[in-house]
């Protein structure tokens, strides 16, 4: 993408953290933004922010989990503007827990945000998208979606998909002119972990110290860079190239790893297993 100004950015999950960082430097560049998010308020304030570069700035209070809301979000978006330039996929939730332990309704929850509704605003937008020159699709992925680890296991699946995606529309589209880049940050200095979603009520979600989480700042950076040169992965963070570099070099080195810090059956509060009965 030769130029960033002038061109019109969804964002979603924008009202803070890595979302509120990337539609800033997009504003900061001179793009045009639409939005999206559940969170009104903090929506209002990066509006606020945004629009004291001199863009303007569309709002849209939208929950991901519904297929029907994002259909509506979308429509209005093209009831104000006819094009649009950049997708930024970005809105993500997290769990933390033994896997057994979650439910249905929180699987759901969580590939709804993080992977079905970047797939469906993607499908929907496309066929605006690909009839724009430099158009470009951003999705905000994370080195869990390269290297996994234990109790996180939804999110890690999320997160895999999304790259998968991500590659897979990179492959089909970009020789017709699509730019596609899957951003993949180690830990960053947000709230995903206190705001996480927990089966150990009693206890907070660890959070990695925060020497090796990158900051917001450099994140949001990233995310210009993989528009302006149309990255096809780009890892931000010094743990995110460690991980990346150790699961390249000796995967075995990871799974290692993990089951080395495993706990006791007894302490991942795996219930007994009922004894088998036929059914009658």
């Amino acid at each position: 993408m030769k130029s960033i100004r002038g061109k019109k950015a969804l964002v979603t999950g924008a009202a803070s953290g890595i979302g509120r960082g990337i539609a800033l430097a997009l504003a900061r560049e001179g793009a045009d933004l639409y939005l999206l998010d559940v969170d009104e308020v903090g929506l209002a304030n990066v509006a606020v922010e945004a629009t004291a570069f001199g863009v303007t700035t569309l709002t849209d209070r939208c929950d991901l989990t519904q297929p029907a809301e994002i259909t509506r979000a979308l429509q209005t978006m093209r009831t104000r503007w006819e094009d649009i330039d950049i997708l930024v996929n970005n809105a993500g939730i997290a769990y933390y827990g033994p896997t057994q332990l979650m439910t249905a309704a929180q699987w759901d929850r969580l590939l709804g945000v993080n992977l079905l509704a970047p797939i469906q605003i993607t499908r929907e937008l496309l066929p605006v998208l690909l009839g724009r020159p430099d158009a470009h699709v951003l999705n905000v992925c994370s080195i869990s979606g390269l290297v996994a680890g234990g109790r996180f296991a939804a999110y890690h699946t999320s997160k895999f998909g999304l790259i998968g995606f991500t590659a897979a529309l990179r492959a089909e589209y970009g020789r017709h002119g699509l730019g596609v880049s899957a951003l993949c940050p180690g830990p960053v200095q947000t709230n995903l972990y206190r705001a996480c979603d927990s089966s150990r009520t009693a206890k907070p979600v660890p959070e990695p110290p925060r020497w090796l989480c990158c900051s917001i700042d450099a994140v949001s950076a990233g995310a210009i860079k993989c528009l302006r040169r149309n990255r096809r992965q780009l890892l931000i963070g010094p743990l995110a190239h460690l991980l990346s570099w150790a699961n390249w070099l000796a995967p075995g080195v990871i799974d290692f790893l993990n089951h080395f810090t495993r706990r006791r059956r007894k302490h991942l509060g795996v219930p007994s297993a009922a004894p088998a009965r036929r059914a009658a």
